[in-house]
């Protein structure tokens, strides 16, 4: 290589790594209320829990790491974006036995798939601050289409955003073998959640 095709390449180089750099360096900025701006999830307050029944009776967990990627106007719904990353090795059932259990091949099998995640690939009014969130929920290496129906409140400059959805383990593959027998674990999970987000523009 020519010392010019060194100096090009180097240039060229430099130019993709300040292109890959700039959505991190963005993300770092204060919120803003402009429209489609990135809203801030605040961890302090925010939460996502799931209910199961084992032989009939519910249990609750809860994952204790997670983060959004949040673009919203929510006078146009249509043009924004959500999505959430959740560390699967957070599942909490607040039991050392099971909290041992969830990360095994079996459950959520953590060592090959660390995350769950979820890429909104539609957003809707459905009324006021009422919307429906349809994407792709990824976890344990199936990706199934769901639709979430969130209800967000405004009150001193902070949002809340609740809602739930439930879905079907055995379509993720949580809970295979002797674990795939719905009389003991049920298959529906029901996933709650509640974000406290600040940035986001006025209802």
């Amino acid at each position: 290589m020519s010392p010019t095709q060194a100096l090009l390449s180097a240039l060229l180089s430099a130019l993709l790594l300040a292109a890959t750099a700039l959505p991190a360096a963005a993300q770092t900025k204060p919120a803003t209320t402009a429209p489609n701006a990135s809203v801030q999830l605040q961890a302090a307050g925010s939460d996502i829990t799931f209910v199961t029944r084992q032989m009939g009776v519910p249990v609750e967990g809860k994952f204790t790491r997670f983060s959004a990627q949040v673009q919203l106007d929510p006078k146009k719904p249509e043009t924004g974006s959500i999505g959430f990353s959740i560390d699967t090795g957070s599942a909490r059932f607040g039991s050392p036995d099971t909290d041992r259990e969830v990360p095994k091949p079996e459950w959520l099998n953590v060592a090959r798939f660390p995350q769950a995640t979820f890429q909104s690939t539609a957003i809707k009014s459905s009324g006021p601050g009422r919307f429906e969130v349809s994407g792709k929920l990824s976890l344990k290496g199936t990706v199934r289409d769901v639709t979430v129906p969130v209800q967000v409140t405004q009150s001193a400059g902070t949002s809340t955003a609740v809602g739930s959805f439930t879905l079907k383990r055995l379509e993720f593959k949580v809970g295979e073998g002797d674990w795939a027998d719905t009389s003991m674990v049920a298959n529906d999970i029901q996933v709650r959640f509640k974000l406290l987000l600040s940035g986001l523009a006025p209802l």
